[in-house]
């Protein structure tokens, strides 16, 4: 496999999620185990996890991320693959305000919001294909999600990557032809970079 480009979901593969739902429990006045809690059960069960705030009864509060939310590992990695020529991207199902965090780490950057379509959709993975300037078999996916990140990105014809870290990264078990991670410090051996 010749990858050309390494594109990253964000939320639990980039950017570790936890202090975001803690503050959001905290703006929503609810306990944070409690939501957590609720948040881990709707990804046991397959449902959306914004869903939590409908559960209790509450708004969903303003959903915000820090440059001390990145998970350790990875920034390094987006420099490493930057530095060996790949193109790196960071897209997911996020704000726009998003993009703002990632703009300096990566080559392209996307948002469900700026693009006006969320994955699963074929349509997102189109479009990532089409911002690589690359053959879906060059780009590899990274994603903690098997539904949302695996299985539609096999399905454009893409590398995937699936990094078990986050509820979902734990839950949900890849397909066989995924590639499989634990930390994204194995991405560059994985993919034979």
């Amino acid at each position: 496999m010749v990858v050309k480009a390494v594109v990253f979901d964000v939320g639990e593969t980039l950017i570790d999620e936890t202090r975001l739902w803690e503050r959001a429990a905290d703006a929503a006045g609810a306990s944070r185990f409690t939501v957590m809690g609720i948040v881990g059960g709707l990804a046991a069960r397959g449902e959306h996890h914004r869903r939590v705030w409908e559960l209790l009864g509450v708004e969903q509060p303003p959903a915000t991320w820090g440059p001390e939310d990145f998970y350790p590992d990875a920034l390094p990695t987006l420099t490493a693959l930057r530095r060996r020529g790949l193109r790196v991207g960071a897209v997911g199902n996020t704000l726009t305000e998003a993009e703002d965090l990632l703009r300096d780490h990566v080559d392209l950057v996307g948002s469900s919001a700026g693009w006006g379509v969320e994955k699963p959709a074929p349509a997102f993975f189109e479009r990532v294909v089409a911002e690589c300037g690359a053959a879906p078999e060059e780009i590899a996916y990274v994603g903690d999600r098997v539904d949302n990140d695996i299985e539609p990105a096999l399905a454009a014809g893409m590398v995937a990557v699936h990094v078990r870290r986050g509820p979902w990264g734990h839950l949900h078990e890849p397909p066989p032809a995924a590639l499989r991670v634990s930390s994204l410090d194995e991405i560059s051996d994985a993919l034979g970079a």
